[in-house]
């Protein structure tokens, strides 16, 4: 069960429950998988609405990396998502505040 406290977020992927975390090196896993730009611009784009269907899977995937699964982007864009795109995109926006928010603000 995620840990809000700690970071983690839950996401159900082919029908099991998954923890994901933004750690440090899913954190520099996600700013290479981007090629460009900027964590702070993603973050940026997730608050204003402006995000791409990629920048949901690499953010996912970063985070089911960080909570140790080995689900690779390749894997997670063919999977089924319990609650499909919109849950994928609630979930790592929900992973990019945790990472980014001080104790107790998300």
């Amino acid at each position: 069960m995620a840990n809000p406290w700690t970071g983690e977020v839950a996401l159900v992927i082919d029908g099991v429950a998954r923890d994901m975390k933004l750690t440090l090196g899913a954190l520099a896993e996600l700013e290479a998988s981007l090629g460009t730009g900027s964590l702070m611009d993603m973050v940026e784009r997730f608050e204003r609405g402006g995000f791409s269907a990629r920048d949901v899977l690499a953010v996912v995937a970063a985070g089911l990396s960080g909570g140790g699964c080995d689900l690779t982007a390749a894997d997670l864009a063919q999977a089924e998502i319990r609650g499909g795109p919109m849950a994928a995109a609630r979930a790592a926006a929900l992973l990019l505040s945790r990472a980014f928010a001080l104790p107790g603000e998300t």
